[in-house]
């Protein structure tokens, strides 16, 4: 079955911040990365895992933000629909969207997947619904009508293994991952859980984690995980992103 399924990769966002943000005591100047979404085709259904950012950090051009600033902004063209329609997928016809976690930068394309059932952990559903910190969790973003599936741990999306849905807490309470089985191996797509490959590399965990001790196992799993072989995708990585061609399929 696996070699029936096909992943995409796309830009839905830019995240500037200095290095120490993600490696606590590393230095140097803001570093540009960015907002992951991904397309995932399986015989049964198309899912989307993680949408990008909501429409009020579009920016213009020539208001972009400066190259030593903090923060995030995506310009036209970059929001998940628009991306989808450039290799000729249908928004509307997304069955299925995997929110990482409830973060604005990872759910706020939500609204432009309107047929889809988004897939929550419970757990992070909860968080989102009673935080009371708007700039990280804001219903206009997670709750734009679609239908909410709330699962507690690993789920197997399509049945066959190819598609898996594994818990990876830390950084938020319910903060999840997948697992795509193609031909060439697995890929994981880690979301926030590992920002970049050097936190996993120097095993430091950033200072936004809300449970240190989830998150430290987490990343003992993502190690024993990427030394039997499976590739990760990081969260945040600038890096990274450079290897990845956007808006084809990718290959192992």
């Amino acid at each position: 079955m696996q070699d029936d399924v096909t992943l995409y990769a796309f830009n839905c966002g830019w995240f500037q911040c200095k290095p120490g943000y993600y490696v606590e005591g590393d230095e140097g100047p803001h570093m540009r990365a960015p907002v992951p979404s991904y397309l995932i085709e399986h015989p049964r259904g198309r899912a989307v895992f993680d949408t990008g950012m909501g429409v009020r950090f579009r920016r213009e051009q020539a208001n972009a933000l400066p190259a030593d600033k903090f923060g995030l902004e995506w310009f036209e063209g970059m929001d998940i629909a628009t991306r989808l329609k450039a290799i000729d997928v249908d928004p509307a016809s997304i069955d299925w969207i995997i929110n990482s976690h409830l973060h604005i930068d990872h759910c706020g394309g939500n609204a432009h997947l309107p047929n889809a059932t988004v897939l929550v952990q419970a757990i992070e559903f909860e968080t989102a619904r009673t935080s009371e910190q708007p700039m990280l969790y804001t219903p206009d973003d997670y709750d734009t009508g679609q239908p909410i599936r709330t699962v507690s741990g690993e789920h197997d999306l399509f049945g066959d293994g190819s598609v898996r849905i594994v818990p990876t807490f830390g950084h938020t309470p319910g903060h999840q991952s997948v697992i795509v089985k193609l031909s060439g191996g697995e890929v994981l797509l880690a979301g926030d859980c590992c920002y970049t490959e050097r936190n996993l590399d120097v095993m430091v965990l950033p200072n936004a984690t809300a449970n240190l001790e989830q998150g430290m196992e987490t990343y003992r799993r993502l190690d024993a995980l990427r030394k039997s072989g499976t590739h990760i995708l990081f969260g945040h990585d600038g890096l990274q992103w450079k290897s990845v061609t956007e808006g084809v399929p990718f290959v192992l």
